[in-house]
């Protein structure tokens, strides 16, 4: 077996297994000789959890801490998802891993088999602290086999994955509470009442960014400024909800009881990036990719380019995902939508089918026979051009413009 082909054996495992918690991942470690040595931030929701956790592993870095990041989905290599030091696994690491959880022959998930992998790989570099971003609701997440942890929090809750978490927001929100089992919670300041009332019973002590303490100074696609508590932060990662996620991560760290420094905070915001999020690719002409896919996603897409008008949009979305309604939210700042199929999924919806919806929100819709050739044709409108739908379409827009790293 090669790199390639541990690769391939990896994303041959499927999204899910029979098994309906997390004893098989229990088992596997068990089997594997393996828990976690390193103390645990873990981080659950439904939108702004990776941007969270992405500020949390900077600034911890930044604090010299041996610390590590296991995220999910990856943009452009599955390696992504592993990172310990500031690096991402290597490959040669990542092929040792596999073969040696392949040989237990266990029935394991794609997201079971990196998790247990992200373990062994944290273990073995001597990791200190790990932030974990669960993949799906929190519950019966892999991640959730982790002990050790020092602080949970909760990012804004939604609806996404009806199927699976529920189709409330009191279901999804409990679902997501399940990760609490430690005595400090950190939740944003805007979830949904109904969402805030199960993680405040689920929580021994809540923490909420405190709003009056908040002074946005420049909020825009291109990064933030605000003042937080006296001290003054900036983020590359634009928009007003991602001055929300930046105090969650705030307040994480100021609550982990860490040796982490307001220098370090400040270093680790301004540090962290995450593609796809309102990630401006060129200013003339503009082209802005998001991957937003749920109605949370969405909304806050919309207010980040409140300022702007006549967007050609390209998008494509996947089956199960309320396109209608991201759609409709979003339209207010298109003239005109070019509709695409995702790579690399059996989830993705035709842009045939996706035109009925379309028409309903946006006059002008066209659909084009493949993603390169829908990206050039938005381009040649001369006008402001957005990318959204999925992560998977961002991942392919950025392939093709060459912004995959």
């Amino acid at each position: 077996m090669n790199f390639s082909q541990a690769v391939e054996y990896v994303k041959s495992l499927g999204l899910s297994t029979k098994s309906t918690d997390i004893t098989r991942v229990k088992k596997a470690l068990d089997a594997l000789g393996q828990k976690n040595n390193f103390r645990v931030i873990h981080i659950a929701g439904t939108n702004g959890k990776g941007s969270v956790s992405s500020y949390v592993y900077n600034a911890l870095l930044y604090s010299n801490i041996k610390a590590a990041l296991f995220t999910s989905p990856d943009m452009f290599d599955i390696r992504e998802r592993i990172s310990a030091n500031g690096k991402i696994i290597s490959r040669t690491d990542f092929l040792r891993y596999t073969k040696i959880i392949k040989s237990k022959g266990l029935e394991l998930s794609m997201f079971d088999f990196l998790y247990i992998m992200a373990v062994m790989f944290f273990n073995d570099k001597k990791i200190e602290v790990a932030v974990l971003e669960t993949g799906l609701g929190g519950r019966f997440d892999a991640t959730n086999t982790a002990d050790k942890k020092i602080v949970t929090a909760i990012t804004k809750i939604g609806i996404d994955h009806a199927a699976v978490l529920g189709t409330t927001v009191e279901q999804i929100a409990a679902e997501k509470c399940g990760i609490i089992n430690n005595d400090i919670t950190v939740t944003s300041f805007s979830q949904p009442k109904a969402a805030l009332c199960i993680i405040k019973n689920s929580s021994k002590k809540l923490v909420v960014p405190d709003q009056s303490l908040l002074k946005p100074k420049e909020i825009s696609p291109l990064g933030n400024r605000f003042i937080y508590k006296g001290i003054e932060y900036k983020t590359k990662m634009g928009g007003p909800h991602q001055i929300e996620n930046a105090l969650v991560a705030i307040e994480i760290l100021e609550n982990s009881g860490l040796a982490v420094t307001p220098d370090a905070i400040k270093k680790g915001l301004l540090g962290a990036f995450m593609p796809a999020r309102l990630q401006v690719i060129s200013k003339n002409p503009l082209v802005i990719v998001d991957g937003a896919h749920n109605i949370d996603g969405a909304l806050a897409l919309r207010q980040a380019l409140s300022d702007y008008s006549g967007f050609t949009a390209v998008t494509g979305f996947m089956k199960d995902k309320d396109y209608d309604g991201i759609l409709k939210t979003v339209s207010p700042l298109l003239d005109k939508a070019i509709l695409v199929k995702p790579n690399n999924t059996l989830r993705a919806l035709l842009p045939e089918e996706l035109e009925k919806t379309a028409k309903k929100y946006i006059k002008n819709t066209e659909c084009a026979g493949s993603i390169k050739e829908g990206i050039e044709l938005a381009i040649s409108y001369n006008k402001p051009v957005l990318v959204f739908g999925s992560l998977y379409l961002a991942a392919n827009v950025l392939n093709i413009l060459n912004f995959d790293n």
